[in-house]
């Protein structure tokens, strides 16, 4: 369902994740439950948690806004894809965009960035996470199209 129908349904529920996203990937949406990750201008726990199985879930990833590294290359997101991942919400950076956006995948993004991250490791899984004016938790859902992302405590 698009995100404006879901609005017009059940706007009490849901909660515009105001940023400006852009949408990469040949899905014209994507929702799951959500995993929440917050790290910053380091894409190791990134790397750790799309390696393992997705079984439908977002990625919802604080990176602080930085669009000076990547969190997600090519790599990356088809690892995600491969592992069930529904999509990925980026409060950050991707590379390798126009492969990612040949992928049967979803990526929400706030730009580019060529260049790489650190690989140290540092951030926290599983935690809640403020990323556009929301509170995002481990277990809510997210709901993202071309017009943007909602979020939701629970499933619609």
């Amino acid at each position: 369902m698009k995100t404006a129908d879901l609005i017009d349904e059940h706007g009490d529920a849901l909660t515009l994740v105001h940023l400006p996203f852009q949408f990469f990937g040949q899905v014209d949406h994507f929702s799951g439950p959500v995993e929440t990750l917050s790290c910053f201008e380091d894409n190791q726990l990134v790397k750790e948690t799309v390696s393992q199985p997705g079984n439908g879930r977002v990625l919802v990833v604080d990176g602080g806004g930085s669009t000076r590294t990547a969190l997600v290359g090519d790599m990356v997101a088809e690892t995600a894809r491969q592992n069930g991942w529904a999509g990925l919400v980026i409060n950050g950076a991707i590379r390798d965009s126009v492969d990612i956006h040949a992928m049967t995948f979803g990526v929400k993004t706030l730009g580019t960035s060529p260049v790489k991250s650190a690989k140290t490791g540092h951030g926290t899984v599983g935690q809640p996470i403020h990323v556009g004016g929301v509170m995002i938790a481990a277990g809510g859902w997210i709901y993202a199209d071309a017009d943007g992302v909602l979020y939701s405590a629970s499933e619609l």
